[in-house]
């Protein structure tokens, strides 16, 4: 994966990484990457903005080293759930489950995440598309795939339309936990209880998802 820090960004400690990384996603998640301002970042970070420009070229840079932590983290929950080699139903809901934990533990990232999508990224879309949703891509189509040879899946399944409609479904999970509109979409379509039922939502999704992905009530 290519770097988008410079070189002395990996002599320092861990910790002042990490603090950094920290006080650049509570900026971008607050402000949006338009209004972020990486002097103010360098302040809430306790370093210079000398050592900032010392550490990373712009403040897209910054940015696009804070997405690779997010992406990351989304690797690691979709190679635990690959390894485990549950049936398709059962990955798919450690996926939910993981959705819904991420945006409890990550909302400033999956914030983040949610304004990619706006034009004030426009110039790094193509790039931030191909880093987040390729992993996700292949994976879901590759499940689809061994789901429907094995029969757990109507044959006819198109792998890559059903995989972006189950991502969708897991992408709109996440920002219903995260973002105070989805939060109050949520709870008009689903009951002012919404968000405090977990149990009741991945129930309902998964059957939902069950019914969708089995085709013509044969599962």
């Amino acid at each position: 994966m290519e770097k988008h820090y410079k070189k002395a960004f990996e002599k320092i400690s861990e910790e002042k990484q990490a603090r950094i990384l920290d006080a650049g996603t509570a900026e971008f998640a607050a402000k949006g990457f338009p209004g972020a301002n990486i002097n103010r970042i360098a302040q809430q970070a306790g370093i210079s903005i000398g050592a900032m420009y010392n550490y990373f070229g712009s403040k897209d840079d910054l940015f696009l080293t804070i997405i690779d932590r997010a992406h990351a983290l989304l690797e690691g929950v979709i190679n635990e759930v690959a390894q485990a080699e549950d049936d398709i139903f059962e990955s798919i809901e450690k996926l939910l489950r993981a959705a819904q934990s991420y945006s409890k533990q990550y909302p400033e990232l999956t914030q983040i995440y949610l304004d990619m999508t706006s034009e004030g990224l426009s110039h790094l879309s193509r790039q931030l598309s191909g880093q987040m949703e390729t992993i996700s891509s292949g994976f879901y189509r590759a499940l689809i795939k061994k789901a429907a040879a094995a029969g757990q899946l109507d044959p006819a399944i198109d792998d890559r339309v059903a995989s972006f409609c189950l991502d969708n479904l897991i992408m709109m999970l996440q920002y219903s936990y995260t973002s105070d509109y989805f939060k109050e979409r949520m709870k008009i379509f689903i009951g002012p209880e919404a968000v405090l039922d977990d149990e009741r939502i991945i129930r309902e999704m998964m059957r939902f998802i069950r019914g969708a992905f089995a085709g013509h009530g044969r599962f």
